[in-house]
């Protein structure tokens, strides 16, 4: 769920605003937290890569 379209409780005013103490903590806590799976993902194809090039070059 994404804090964009919820309103708070305490001051009625949306929660991405932020206008209070209780919208911003709120907003701190649904903001997305870790890696996210387009970063996961390139670092598996650069870890590929890297192995690929290393396999190349103790071809040679």
């Amino acid at each position: 769920m994404t804090y964009d379209r919820l309103v708070c409780a305490h001051c009625a005013a949306p929660v991405a605003e932020g206008r209070c103490p209780v919208c911003r903590a709120n907003r701190e806590r649904l903001t997305p937290q870790g890696p996210s799976p387009a970063m996961l993902l390139t670092l598996a194809i650069a870890l590929l890569a890297a192995i690929a090039l290393l396999a190349a070059f103790q071809a040679v």
